[in-house]
């Protein structure tokens, strides 16, 4: 269940506009009433550093949290930072949530380089240790290809048997060919290589943050239905 509105105003008066703007596009896609758990994995290698300077992944992270409360009702987003390890596994909350990427990344390390399977892996565990009967929604942000793209792409089909759904955003140039191996992924066959589409990508561009937020919503959302309607179809989401 969402959210209602008044708890949205109480818990987070900033992130009211996008709490409706999300629900506007869920609606557009079909999804209004449909329960999901959301989770947001961040890129934290080095090329990262003026995102994060810029405010473009708090922006990210309060446009995820507004898109969760219409599909959730704990007011929190599970969170993974990766780079060449795991960096963090956190969560970011409605009640908490102004400033919040800025106060966990204080307490990090080293940015490092780019590992995709790693962040899959955790949020997988996370997912199953949870108990969730709801499909997931990933929003995967990263602004370059992996270090291991085989195991990447291992994660990627042995995690569509699985009811979760994984949506890459990229940051950056969109000609860039380090986005070459998403659009790969988006595309992997079916069956012959998973059982189902369970992967989106799209670009935000050099500044994310100029992306409208129902633009930015209709784009992390518009496949998901399409692959809960396979996924169901499959058994893979009961």
């Amino acid at each position: 269940m969402a959210l209602s509105l008044s708890k949205v105003q109480e818990a987070a008066p900033a992130l009211v506009s996008l709490y409706k703007s999300a629900g506007v596009s869920l609606q557009k896609h079909g999804m209004s009433g449909q329960r999901v758990a959301v989770y947001l994995v961040l890129d934290y290698s080095g090329s990262m550093k003026p995102y994060y300077q810029d405010g473009s992944v708090q922006a990210l992270a309060d446009r995820v949290l507004g898109l969760s409360a219409n599909l959730d009702d704990d007011g929190r987003v599970p969170v993974v930072f990766f780079s060449t390890d795991i960096d963090a596994e956190t969560d970011i909350a409605l009640a908490d949530h102004q400033g919040r990427i800025d106060r966990i990344v204080a307490g990090l390390g080293h940015m490092g380089k780019t590992s995709y399977h790693l962040a899959m892996d955790a949020v997988i565990d996370h997912y199953l240790d949870s108990g969730a009967t709801a499909p997931a929604l990933v929003v995967f942000q990263t602004d370059g290809g992996p270090i291991n793209k085989l195991a990447a792409e291992r994660y990627l089909c042995k995690a569509a048997k699985l009811p979760i759904f994984w949506q890459f955003i990229g940051f950056g140039d969109p000609g860039s060919r380090q986005f070459e191996f998403l659009r790969k992924l988006d595309e992997l066959d079916v069956p012959s290589k998973r059982p189902v589409d369970n992967a989106g990508f799209f670009h935000a561009g050099k500044d994310p943050r100029r992306v409208p937020d129902a633009e930015l919503y209709d784009r992390i959302v518009a496949e998901f239905p399409t692959w809960l309607s396979a996924a169901r179809a499959q058994a893979i989401v009961r």
